[in-house]
């Protein structure tokens, strides 16, 4: 069960496979274990490791302070020197693609190449911004279970495997309510990045989901057009 020190928090991840380097990051408010399927199907080919971020999974826990996505890409950054590594091909969903946008923004050098999966680019609007806060609120007032079933709701397809929702519920539920919070906090007050997507210039995939509601497909190809010579 590896660790590494990152900026003074303990950080757990889980590694397959060789090959170039391959960091994969979650989305909230999950856990390493959401990419177990994929770290499978890549581990012929990639070095693929998936960590845990701050407060998640078996990660050291955070006390509901917010905690920004430049302080989670710090710790990405971290991760990969701790590796051995100069570059790597940075993976990030939802809340991980904020992270891996900060990343590339901080840290250019290290990205190697970029999959944006079903995130966006720029900010939470005033009303987005209420809603985080409630989210927050309701997963101390009523706990993680109830917040889970929305959560199951609202991230998967309707026609979802039970396998797969009974995953996103074991993560979703051992999520503490302080990492909720401080998650919810950070994403509510990340800054708009949309600016920076012309400036990429390693190859980047942008992925999304017809059933996606959170983040429409269109959504995600306006950023995909935005980067040089993006897939989509």
């Amino acid at each position: 069960m590896p660790f590494i020190s990152a900026n003074g928090h303990n950080l757990h991840y889980h590694e397959r496979g060789d090959g170039p380097l391959a960091v994969l990051i979650h989305g909230y408010p999950l856990d390493h274990t959401m990419w177990l399927d994929q770290m499978a199907a890549l581990s012929d080919m990639r070095r693929v490791v998936a960590l845990d971020l701050r407060g998640c999974g078996k990660s050291a826990p955070v006390t509901g302070e917010t905690v920004a996505m430049d302080d989670f890409a710090a710790d990405v950054a971290e991760l990969i020197g701790a590796l051995g590594e100069d570059k790597a091909d940075v993976v990030g969903l939802s809340m991980g693609g904020y992270v891996a946008l900060a990343l590339w923004d901080n840290h250019p050098g290290l990205v190697r190449t970029l999959v944006l999966a079903n995130t966006r680019s720029g900010n939470d609007s005033e009303e987005a911004k209420a809603g985080r806060q409630a989210q927050a609120e309701s997963v101390v007032a009523e706990g993680r279970e109830a917040l889970a079933t929305k959560l199951q709701n609202a991230l998967l397809a309707p026609d979802h495997e039970l396998g797969v929702a009974a995953r996103l519920r074991t993560m979703a539920e051992g999520t503490p309510a302080e990492t909720y919070v401080s998650c919810l906090r950070g994403i509510a007050a990340r800054p708009d990045r949309t600016g920076s997507l012309r400036g990429i210039n390693v190859p980047t995939l942008v992925i999304s989901s017809e059933a996606d509601t959170l983040i429409p497909p269109a959504v995600s190809q306006e950023m995909a057009t935005a980067i040089p010579d993006a897939g989509f």
